[in-house]
């Protein structure tokens, strides 16, 4: 017997539908390429994406034609965001921070037919148009009179000409949920990047849970900064939870710096922010230099690779702010973990919640999780045993883009199909999850592992020290030995005896770092992670003391 509810597809211009018929007063405020505050709404919102929907149908795409974007966080991405997957095209969110070369590639894989790109990355396009045959249109975002005379790309158009003559009137067409939405390519660290393709059914349901109290508790009441770019992994989806909730957003456009963060946190009210590690130390730099604190802001999402625990006391102990430490990937949409304490913990000793909270936490709804062996036997919730993490459910990759890598799930007994993360990770009886490291960056020395994440995080801690990779290094006698690289604070000091010391009773004797390594900068990849690839490179000719 079937239920007998209606049946409504699940698509995103049902979002954007939403927002302007529910929550059309909400704010949207874009500090723009231009340098200027630009102040909208999500009526205006809705109104310029059915502009958009008909600006792309002038062009004669198909349905599920790539349209790709280059651009900062803002309105017109935004706009972009709901205009191209609302009408069946997948939105493509190219990540400007690649090599051209690279992002050449990327573009011909996609076959995109047509880029938006904000006019910051102009030198950019000029770089690989002439390389990308299959893009019939390049637009410009900006005004017409912001259009260079002689931008070099034939046929080059003005965003607000391209669409702002168009119709506002646009009825969104119904089609089948499992339809590709979007796509978003792997920061490809080994080989060509692959992509992940969303469907709207998986961007739907992603949205729902990713706004629950337990996951990152968004309302009509929250102003939110998504400082983490809307070219990666769609803004971690908080542009269309943002949508269905009517919060309000705040977008930082180019200016990523502490100062330029701060001053939109306070002006806008800000009450919830979300980005990677490396730029909330920057924000805390400047605060700390500053003798600076939050008036409004609440919590923050904290992802993209591990928090430092000093990062975490400081926002809580120094700012009342509470750290959502969350965990995910590009092929999860990408949400899996956050952290929230359930309610026997909230009876635990600060330092007992602490220890929780540092972990990448438990499981969305919609997320299946277990640690397994290399036989692919699965291992006990105890906190204590290491293994490989396998996620799935309905917002999680079956394959990638074009069948790249062939199949990538693993399959247990049953013939259920489970992503393989490539992180090592500890489940604790509660279900809090907890990343060890990553499987290539694991350290063995003398047939026992090292986790190259908590000799990080203790090196964080120092005050001195800004920044701190682990990497492992060959030693003739136990495989692999560890070695701290070390990145100082503007005008701190510190000794390599001076830091060694400081693991003293934090970490067994044997896992102590061999050397510390100090260096101007750690290489940070296109999404602000370390790159330890291109580290161990650069040391490629170290040598360990005593070998």
């Amino acid at each position: 017997m079937l239920g007998q509810m209606q049946s409504q597809p699940l698509l995103i211009s049902s979002l954007i539908v939403h927002a302007e018929r529910h929550h059309g007063e909400g704010e949207i405020v874009s500090r723009r390429v231009e340098g200027d505050i630009h102040r909208t709404t999500w009526r205006d919102i809705a109104r310029r994406s059915r502009q958009v929907a008909n600006a792309l149908d002038s062009l004669g795409l198909a349905f599920g034609d790539r349209v790709a974007t280059l651009a900062w966080n803002g309105y017109r991405h935004l706009e972009l965001y709901f205009g191209v997957s609302g009408t069946g095209r997948v939105l493509h969110t190219l990540n400007p921070r690649l090599h051209p070369e690279q992002l050449a590639w990327i573009v011909n894989h996609a076959e995109d037919r047509a880029v938006c790109f904000d006019m910051t990355f102009l030198p950019l396009v000029k770089a690989v148009a002439a390389q990308c045959p299959t893009v019939k249109h390049w637009i410009a975002l900006c005004d017409a009179d912001k259009l260079p005379a002689d931008s070099g790309i034939d046929g080059l158009q003005s965003y607000e000409a391209w669409m702002g003559e168009r119709s506002t009137d646009h009825v969104w067409p119904s089609f089948d949920e499992n339809s590709a939405s979007s796509m978003c390519y792997t920061s490809g660290t080994t080989g060509n990047p692959k992509a992940a393709l969303y469907s709207h059914r998986s961007t739907i349901l992603h949205a729902f849970s990713a706004a629950l109290p337990d996951s990152l508790n968004l309302s009509a009441r929250d102003s939110v900064l998504p400082v983490v770019p809307m070219f990666h992994v769609n803004a971690w989806g908080l542009p269309y939870s943002a949508a269905a909730t009517g919060a309000k957003l705040v977008f930082p456009g180019p200016a990523m710096d502490g100062k330029s963060i701060f001053e939109l946190l306070e002006s806008e009210k800000v009450t919830m922010a979300a980005g990677v590690p490396t730029v909330w130390q920057m924000l805390l730099g400047h605060l700390q230099q500053n003798g600076l604190r939050f008036s409004t802001l609440k919590r923050t999402v904290i992802g993209g690779s591990a928090c430092p625990p000093a990062m975490i006391h400081a926002f809580n102990e120094q700012y009342g702010v509470t750290v959502l430490h969350a965990w995910g990937m590009t092929e999860m949409s990408p949400l899996g973990t956050v952290c929230t304490l359930k309610n026997a913990q909230t009876a635990l000793p600060p330092d007992e919640q602490t220890k929780v909270l540092l972990k990448q936490g438990r499981a969305v709804y919609g997320v299946d999780m277990k640690i397994v062996d290399e036989a692919g036997n699965e291992l006990p919730w105890d906190g204590k045993t290491t293994g490989d993490l396998l996620v799935r459910g309905p917002w999680i990759i079956a394959s990638y883009f074009k069948g790249e890598g062939g199949d990538p799930l693993r399959y247990d007994a049953q013939g259920q199909g489970w992503f393989p993360t490539g992180d090592v990770a500890t489940i604790d009886a509660a279900g809090f999850m907890q990343i060890t490291d990553r499987s290539k960056d694991v350290i063995k020395s003398g047939g026992e592992w090292i986790s190259s994440i908590d000799v990080e995080n203790i090196a964080m801690a120092h005050p001195a020290v800004a920044m701190a990779a682990c990497i492992g290094m060959k030693h003739p006698k136990w495989d692999e030995r560890p070695v701290v690289v070390v990145m100082k604070k503007p005008g701190a000091e510190v000794s390599r005896e001076e830091l060694l010391a400081f693991y003293d009773g934090k970490i067994a004797k044997w896992q102590v770092p061999d050397d510390v390594v100090f260096v101007d900068a750690i290489p940070l990849g296109a999404t602000g992670k370390m790159q330890k690839m291109t580290l161990r490179q650069q040391l490629k000719d170290y040598v360990l003391p005593g070998v």
